[in-house]
C-alpha cells in the first residue's frame, strides 16, 4: 500500500500544475479583474495610437479602391487574383486555432485549454472580421454584395451556388456566428463577476445587461454547461469545414497546381499551424506585458509548441505530395506548374516558405527550444510569415503561367496592395487591444475549475497526503 501511495505521490510531481503559484479563488479573480479596473497604462495608448493609425490607412485605401476601382492593384492579365485572396485565406487560417483550442479541445478534456481559450477565441473573430474585409472589397462592385446572400436580386434571379465566392459567404459567415456566440456565451460567468464588482454606475448597467441576469445559481450552472458542450459539438466541424470549402475555392478550378484533392486536409493542418503560432505570440506578449505568467505559463507555451510541430510536419508532408503526385500523374502541366514554382521566377517566395514552415518548426523538437520565451517568439513570427508566402506561391506563382504563355506576366504589387495587408493588421490588433483592455483576457470561472481546491474531495486528499 505504501508503495502505491509512494508512486502516486511521484506522478503528481512529474506531472507539473496548470496554474502556477497555487492561487485561491478569489486571488484568480483579483489578478484578472485588475487588469480591468486598474488605471490604462501608458505603452496601451502607445499600441493603441499605433494601431489604429494603421486602420484609418486601410479605411482610407478602401475609399480609394470603391472610387478608382480594382485596377488600383496589381492584378494582370493572368493574374486575376492577387493580394485581396492571399490575404484572405491568411486570415482565415489565422482564425482557425481559437476554435480549435476552445471546442476540439474542451471535447476532448485538455484541462491546458483554459488558460488560453479566450485569447485564441477573441483572436478568432477579429482574424474572420480581417478575414470578411477581404471578399467584400475584392468583387469590385461593393454595392452589390448582397447577391451573395440566398436572396433573388433586383433581376429576380437567384445567387449562383456553384460560386465559389457563395461558398466562402455561408462558410465564413456561419463560422463567424458560431464563433461569436461560442465567445460571449464563456463570457458570462465573468461578465458577471465585473458587473459584481463594478465601482461606477455605468460598468455596473454594461456588465449588468452582457451578464444577462447571472447569478451563478446551480440550475444556471446546470443550463450554461450543457449549452456550452451543444456549442462545442457544433464548432467542432466548422474547424475542418471552413478551411475545406476555403481550399475547395481553388480546388474546383482547372488549372494545374489547384486542381488537386489534397487541398482541404492541406489548408487545414496550415490554418491550424498559423492559427496555434499567432496564439503563441500575443500570448508571449501579453505574459510580458500584463501579470498572467501563472496562468499562461512555460507549460502552456510548450504544449502549443508541440501542436505547431506536428501541424508543421502535416505541412511539409504535404508539399512533398504535391510534387510526388505532379511526377506520378504524368500530366506535364501539372508537373510543369510545380517545377516552376521552386525554380521559376517565384522560386524565391517558395523557398522562403519551405524554410519558415518546414526547417524552422523543427527546432521544436529540443526541448530548450519549447521553453525559451525568445525562442518560441521569434520562430512563431516566421511561421506565420512562412504562411503568408504559402498563399502567395498558391495564388500568385499558378496564375502567372496559364495555359497559354503569351499570357504570361510577373506579378509585381502596387503600394495600395502593400498598405491594404498593413492596414488590416491595424483592424486586428485595434479590435484586440479593445478587447484586452475591457473584458477579461482569460476565463476566469474556467481556471478556477481546473485549481485543486475545486475538486470536492480535494480536503480529503490533502489530508490523506499528509497522513503518507
Amino acid at each position: 500500500m505504501s508503495s502505491i501511495i509512494t508512486n502516486e505521490k511521484l506522478n503528481v510531481m512529474a506531472e507539473p500544475p496548470l496554474i502556477a503559484g497555487n492561487p485561491t479563488f478569489g486571488k484568480v479573480t483579483d489578478v484578472i479583474t485588475k487588469i480591468l479596473e486598474d488605471k490604462t497604462q501608458f505603452r496601451w495608448y502607445v499600441a493603441f495610437g499605433i494601431s489604429t493609425l494603421m486602420l484609418s490607412v486601410l479605411g482610407g485605401l478602401i475609399g480609394y479602391l470603391i472610387w478608382e476601382g480594382t485596377g488600383v492593384w496589381g492584378l494582370t492579365n493572368p493574374v486575376g487574383w492577387g493580394w485581396a485572396i492571399v490575404n484572405f485565406v491568411f486570415w482565415v487560417g489565422i482564425g482557425h486555432a481559437g476554435t480549435l483550442i476552445s471546442a476540439v479541445l474542451f471535447l476532448l478534456r485538455q484541462k491546458w485549454r483554459t488558460s488560453i481559450n479566450r485569447f485564441a477565441e477573441s483572436m478568432t473573430i477579429f482574424a474572420v472580421v480581417c478575414a470578411l474585409m477581404f471578399p467584400t472589397i475584392h468583387v469590385g462592385r461593393i454595392w452589390l454584395l448582397y447577391w451573395f446572400a440566398p436572396l433573388p436580386n433586383q433581376m429576380g434571379m437567384w445567387p449562383n451556388f456553384r460560386s465559389p465566392l457563395m461558398w466562402d459567404f455561408f462558410a465564413v459567415g456561419t463560422y463567424f456566428a458560431c464563433s461569436i456566440i461560442f465567445w460571449f456565451v464563456g463570457l458570462i460567468p465573468d461578465l458577471a463577476t465585473v458587473r459584481d464588482r463594478a465601482v461606477s454606475k455605468i460598468r455596473k448597467v454594461i456588465f449588468g445587461v452582457l451578464a444577462l441576469g447571472w447569478r451563478g445559481g446551480n440550475s444556471q450552472w446546470k443550463h450554461y454547461e450543457v449549452a456550452y458542450l451543444i456549442l462545442a459539438g457544433i464548432s467542432t466541424p466548422l474547424v475542418l469545414s471552413v478551411h475545406s470549402i476555403v481550399s475547395t475555392d481553388f480546388a474546383t478550378s482547372i488549372i494545374p497546381g489547384w486542381h488537386t484533392t489534397i487541398f482541404p486536409p492541406y489548408f487545414v493542418a496550415g490554418a491550424i499551424f498559423s492559427g496555434f503560432a499567432m496564439v503563441m505570440t500575443l500570448a508571449i506578449i501579453a505574459r510580458i506585458v500584463y501579470p498572467v505568467k501563472n496562468f499562461i505559463t512555460i507549460n502552456h507555451l510548450e504544449k502549443m509548441a508541440k501542436v505547431i510541430l506536428l501541424t508543421g510536419m502535416m505541412v511539409g508532408y504535404a508539399y512533398a505530395t504535391e510534387f510526388f503526385i505532379a511526377w506520378y500523374s504524368g500530366n506535364s502541366y501539372e508537373r510543369f506548374a510545380f517545377v516552376r514554382r521552386a525554380f521559376g521566377p517565384y522560386g524565391w517566395a517558395y523557398w522562403i516558405m519551405v524554410s519558415c514552415n518546414v526547417l524552422i518548426p523543427q527546432f521544436f523538437w529540443f526541448r530548450k527550444c519549447r521553453r525559451n520565451i525568445v525562442w518560441l517568439f521569434i520562430l512563431t513570427i516566421f511561421v506565420n510569415i512562412g504562411m503568408w508566402f504559402e498563399r502567395f506561391v498558391i495564388v500568385i506563382s499558378t496564375l502567372s503561367a496559364d495555359f497559354l504563355p503569351s499570357s504570361w506576366d510577373y506579378y509585381h504589387p502596387t503600394w495600395v496592395d502593400v498598405w491594404t495587408l498593413i492596414g488590416s493588421f491595424g483592424l486586428f490588433f485595434t479590435l484586440f487591444l479593445l478587447f484586452l483592455r475591457f473584458l477579461p483576457m482569460i476565463a476566469m470561472s474556467e481556471v478556477k475549475g481546473v485549481l485543486p481546491q475545486a475538486d470536492p474531495h480535494h480536503a480529503h486528499k490533502a489530508v490523506e497526503g499528509g497522513q503518507a
